[in-house]
């Protein structure tokens, strides 16, 4: 059976790919899941359209993760916390943290939690440079300088 893809399936292709099935597989999960339409000119125009819309949005996607990063960009976020004697500190930062301070910052979008890649949590007072990727994969670092807490 002929089939468009309207999305990315692992073990088939990419999304506007032609493909031969077989009819149970295509009947019981492609097009019910809508991963996929009957292989006709109307269909073939659709997909072609969708393909169109697609680019559209991921372009838009990207462009405003880089004004999203622009503004990221060179932010300093502080915090303190209580450190000993060494700089060790005895909890840690963790991007929870990070995240909470850059919500706060001046900036005019909501920055998802998970955007806040942190390898490890910060246990040292000092400057650390952290990673932040936005979606569509723009990334961007953002200072975050940890005090010591005055007794």
């Amino acid at each position: 059976m002929k089939l468009i893809l309207r999305e990315n399936v692992a073990s088939l292709g990419q999304a506007g790919d032609v493909i031969n099935v077989k009819p149970g597989y295509a009947r019981n999960y492609l097009l019910p899941q809508g991963l996929a339409y009957m292989a006709s000119a109307a269909n073939i125009q659709r997909i072609e359209e969708e393909a169109v819309r697609r680019q559209e949005r991921m372009r838009r996607d990207y462009l405003e993760a880089n004004r999203q990063a622009s503004q990221l960009e060179g932010l300093t976020v502080s915090i303190t916390a209580r450190a000993g004697s060494e700089g060790q500190l005895f909890g840690s930062v963790n991007a929870r943290d990070i995240w909470g301070l850059v919500q706060e910052a001046d900036i005019d979008f909501e920055l998802d939690k998970r955007s806040v890649l942190l390898a490890e949590p910060i246990k040292a007072i000092g400057e650390h440079l952290v990673p932040v990727r936005l979606q569509s994969g723009v990334e961007t670092e953002i200072c975050v300088v940890v005090e010591a807490e005055e007794d």
